[in-house]
């Protein structure tokens, strides 16, 4: 049996996991379609999705297709929960792609589109709700050639559209048109085919036709369409024979060194984690030793406990999982989302392909007695989601997270209440700002000279880096002068301690320098007692740091950033007048304004902070009629007064305070290191 993890992805409401219901049905693992309507569905597990009606976690089940065991990846629609979708991107050997008949090509279709063709993801697409009022799919394949690709070609046609009634009919050799646009579509990318298509057109069988498209398919080149109904089931089957023949099953060596990628981690009923992984090459085994890579640095080995691999609709637990597969595995204690398991370089690592979050909130328990309870939940529901980003306020006893919008907020508050039992309110949502140097400045301090309380000696120079490029942190030193930890400690304190700058914001684009090291070797009294009044040890670094580093940033200086999203508007041409003035007010700022018949098409850019506020008036603004599509797209430096962020971190800005806190700690912990 060969193996295809295979995503489906879409939309919000475009019938997504209905479709993934009618696949499992065609399929025979399920004997009744569940219903999203009813909460009924078998991925949509959670309490709050089945009464919501949407995915909100990234669910696992399988099924056969002849010899080929199909893992679907049933992941969210809603924009709010795009990092479930990120996190699956890694793992998949195929996807289908699905689009509304109705509502045609979204906002979130583009992006998905967008992201699957950069990856190189082979790639089906499936025109949805052919048997609903307002159907249109011709108006959807036109859409999905101008906004999503040219490079496409309708595998099925559609009768009766509109209706219940609506039904399919599969393209064949018989058909020559269809042979036409293979001809056209696969010539365009394969040299060979044109000349021997040029040479004798009967020597281009339909057979030849049909391997190249699987092959250009594999190879994300090309992507065929296929058109039907979920709730009918009307073009399923032909979709599953496109799945078969089309996309390229997993590949790996099951005897070779195991190793695989962490997409997924959740709890089980009595609080264990259990991490889903994708098995890239070898065979994890139950009782097996495996070591744990983030980042590429080992961070733990721990012995798998137990093993489950995906069948026939349902999780079986056994005691191997082979390369290819998806496997649920317990026993690792230290792991997290985008961690290596296994020989580190054999399997990818989730990236980050979709922008991060740009809005911020407090969390806060309604009942004081609570706030150590929410804390251990949000570090729960950090680990599945780990760019929720938890910030602890120590000083206010607050907890803050990050989000993509406020949809996330209701379930998060949702499922603290409902999993765990703590009721929470929020504070307003902010928006998440960044800070940059605006120059170059440098800073450092001596050992056992001048005001320096701690046993190092710490020189770091900070500069600006190009936009995107995030933190890199350089030696300007001999990496022998001084114990590799001491180093490590620097670098560690240097990024955690950027994550809040002069005005309390995260300090990005930089290049962080070290000039300056120096140590006292490890000292003992005649009777062999270690003195740590006499020796450095890594506390001294990490306390040390955080002075040095605010220090040379503020010779630096540093400008706050705001996070700007690109906007697509479609809307009546009668509307134009309206739009702009409320466009202008909102501080956005168009760039192309195109007349397409009676409609507008206005395209630019707004700040974060007001997406929403243009959301909540565009329907009064266009009568109903505007179409608004928005991604963060970069980041901009405020105009206006500069906002800032309440710190978190005892303030190494002040000196005074940053050493009382460090005297306080190390009095009531000694020294951890």
């Amino acid at each position: 049996m060969h193996t295809l993890n295979l995503g489906i992805l879409a939309h919000v409401d475009a019938g997504k996991t209905s479709l993934t219901e009618r696949l499992l049905f065609a399929a025979g693992v399920i004997d009744r379609v569940g219903s999203v309507d009813d909460g009924s569905t078998s991925t949509d597990t959670l309490a709050l999705e089945r009464r919501r009606g949407i995915t909100i976690k990234s669910a696992v089940v399988s099924f056969a297709v002849d010899d080929i065991t199909v893992n679907l990846i049933d992941t969210p629609g809603h924009p709010d929960f795009i990092a479930e979708v990120e996190r699956v991107l890694g793992v998949l050997d195929g996807a289908v792609l699905v689009v509304s008949a109705v509502e045609g090509v979204q906002a979130q279709t583009r992006v998905l589109m967008r992201t699957l063709r950069r990856l190189g993801i082979p790639t089906l697409l499936f025109v949805n709700k052919i048997d609903r009022a307002g159907a249109d799919p011709d108006r959807t394949l036109r859409e999905i050639a101008a906004k999503l690709t040219p490079d496409v070609v309708q595998m099925t046609a559609s009768g009766d559209c509109g209706t219940r009634q609506a039904y399919t009919v599969p393209r064949t050799a018989a058909d020559p048109d269809f042979r036409d646009q293979l001809v056209d579509l696969l010539a365009g990318h394969d040299d060979s085919l044109l000349a021997a298509y040029v040479t004798d057109e009967a020597a281009v069988g339909h057979g030849r036709l049909r391997a190249e498209l699987a092959r250009q398919t594999g190879r994300a080149t090309v992507h065929p369409v296929f058109t039907g109904s979920a709730i009918s089931g009307a073009g399923v089957g032909e979709l599953l024979s496109g799945i078969r023949e089309l996309l390229p099953a997993a590949q790996g060596d099951p005897a070779a060194p195991a190793s695989g990628t962490v997409f997924k981690i959740e709890r089980g009923a009595a609080g264990e984690k259990i991490a889903y992984a994708r098995i890239v090459s070898g065979t994890v085994r139950t009782r097996d030793r495996l070591p744990v890579h983030r980042a590429g640095v080992l961070v733990a080995e721990d012995r798998v406990t137990a093993v489950s691999v995906f069948d026939q609709g349902s999780a079986l637990v056994g005691d191997q999982a082979p390369a290819g597969r998806i496997a649920r595995l317990w026993g690792l204690g230290d792991v997290r989302i985008g961690d290596t398991v296994g020989e580190p370089g054999q399997a990818p690592s989730v990236q980050q392909h979709f922008s991060p979050p740009t809005l911020e909130t407090v969390v806060s328990a309604a009942r004081p007695a609570d706030r150590g309870a929410l804390h251990s939940a949000l570090t729960q529901l950090a680990e599945q989601d780990p760019l929720i980003n938890l910030r602890r306020d120590e000083l206010r006893q607050e907890i803050a997270v990050s989000l993509y919008g406020e949809v996330q907020k209701e379930v998060i508050q949702a499922t603290l209440a409902e999993e765990f039992g703590v009721e929470v309110g929020f504070r307003e949502t902010t928006t998440l700002h960044v800070e940059r140097p605006a120059g170059t400045g440098a800073a450092f301090e001596i050992i056992a000279k001048e005001a320096n309380p701690f046993l190092a000696t710490v020189g770091l120079r900070v500069a600006p880096a190009a936009a995107g490029s995030g933190v890199e942190f350089a030696l300007g030193v001999e990496l022998g002068s001084m114990p590799y930890s001491f180093f490590r400690a620097v670098e560690e304190t240097v990024r955690e301690a950027l994550g809040q700058g002069l005005h309390g914001w995260q300090v990005t684009d930089c290049v962080v320098t070290m000039t300056h090291s120096g140590y006292w070797p490890r000292q003992s009294h005649a009777h062999g007692t270690f003195d740590k009044s006499m020796s450095s040890t890594s506390g001294d670094f990490r306390a040390l740091t955080p002075l040095v580093l605010m220090d040379a940033l503020r010779r630096a200086g540093t400008r706050v950033h705001e996070p700007m999203h690109r906007f697509r508007l479609d809307l009546p041409v009668a509307a134009v007048g309206t739009v702009l003035p409320a466009l202008s007010r909102l501080g956005a700022v168009p760039h192309t304004q195109t007349a397409l018949g009676a409609s507008y098409l206005l395209e630019g850019d707004i700040p974060a902070a007001q997406v929403h506020a243009l959301e909540l008036q565009l329907p009064t603004l266009t009568s109903g009629e505007g179409v608004l599509e928005s991604a963060f797209d970069h980041y901009r430096p405020v105009r206006g007064p500069v906002p800032d962020r309440p710190r978190t971190d005892h303030n190494p800005l002040d000196r005074k305070e940053y050493l009382l806190h460090v005297q306080r700690r190390l009095a009531g912990f000694g020294d951890r290191e």
